[in-house]
């Protein structure tokens, strides 16, 4: 269940990189940038905080040293990705009113929603620009013009996953190719365009390129499958978050979009009862939750669903002529989405 081997090494060059992307700006306005990435404090004092796993910008250089290609050269599309990811990230955090993140308090609950709002979009401004300045790179302009395309076209996604998920909630009725369809656009369309940019990056191959993509849109789902199960089923001193979070929030994830088609009887109207109300659930009510997933087997069908995908993640990438090395790395990854505790 590790992180492949490469990523150690991709992971300090990436962080400089990021922080030459912010920069020494001097309007106190991209402290909230550097606090939200873990660099300073809220008094802009030095910290040793995360700016989290990274993983979409260690796919995309993963992704390009595997087909051949020099990583390096596709650290403006890292740092690109990265910057959106967090632009997402701190606007996610303002419409779910989450008040922590990596075990601090966010942007919005310390400068207000506004400013949380201000902080977002510069991230994404950002990473745009850092595709641009940086993007050339050795490649050429076209090259670089389907790079550009592919990130906004993946952002604009992304979004619309995130109004899909917004426009769920409540909705008792939502059916599992929905929610599979809102968690493709909202996790696996940027993780697709991680592993495509880099691929992209790497190789002249647009099949390679492309296998690379769908391959990266699988995992994505894997990765939200495995994050759904964490937020029932997962553990606090791993995940950070209290046992069965996601359900005293009531968040429709695929367990409950799961058991609320499998359940019957008074199974049923319990959990739509449950969830039809917008009141937080207390320790009887989870309680309550969790033994009706229990007994549809929700745990089980969503461990096996992620399964799934990561199988067909794996099969995009058989025809592709890859190192023995890089393939065992790229399967580490994929195991890594879909056993991974935090």
């Amino acid at each position: 269940m590790a992180l492949p081997k490469s990523f150690d090494t991709y992971q300090p060059t990436l962080e400089t990189r990021l922080k030459s992307a912010i920069g020494d700006r001097g309007l106190p306005f991209y402290d909230m940038l550097r606090y939200h990435m873990g660099w300073i404090d809220q008094e802009g004092r030095p910290s040793n905080g995360s700016w989290g796993k990274g993983l979409r910008p260690l796919m995309c250089l993963l992704a390009c040293e595997a087909v051949g290609g020099e990583w390096r050269k596709a650290l403006p599309a890292a740092v690109a990705l990265e910057l959106v990811h967090n632009f997402s990230l701190i606007h996610d955090d303002i419409q779910d009113g989450d008040t922590e993140r990596r075990h601090r308090a966010t942007v919005w609950h310390l400068w207000g929603p506004a400013q949380g709002i201000n902080a977002g979009d510069s991230m994404r401004g950002l990473g745009t620009l850092a595709l641009l300045r940086e993007g050339v790179n050795g490649h050429s302009k076209e090259k670089l013009f389907v790079a550009l395309e592919a990130l906004e076209s993946a952002c604009l996604e992304m979004i619309e996953g995130q109004y899909l998920d917004i426009s769920y909630e409540n909705r008792t009725e939502t059916t599992i190719d929905e929610y599979l369809d809102m968690i493709s656009r909202k996790t696996g369309a940027l993780m697709e365009c991680s592993f495509y940019l880099g691929a992209l990056l790497g190789t002249g191959d647009m099949g390679v390129v492309d296998s690379f993509g769908r391959c990266g849109r699988d995992l994505g789902l894997v990765f939200q499958i495995r994050d759904d199960c964490l937020g029932v089923w997962g553990l606090e001193e791993s995940t950070g978050k209290p046992i069965a979070a996601d359900i005293k929030r009531k968040k429709m994830c695929l367990p409950i979009v799961y058991a609320l088609h499998g359940a019957k009887g008074h199974d049923k109207k319990d959990l739509c009862r449950m969830y039809n109300s917008r009141n937080a659930a207390g320790d009887d009510e989870v309680n309550e939750i969790l033994e009706i997933f229990d007994r549809v087997g929700a745990q089980i069908y969503c461990q096996s669903l992620a399964r799934e995908y990561c199988g067909r993640a794996l099969a995009e990438l058989e025809g592709i002529d890859l190192s023995t090395s890089m393939r065992s790395e790229l399967s580490e990854l994929a195991t890594f989405f879909l056993e991974r505790e935090h």
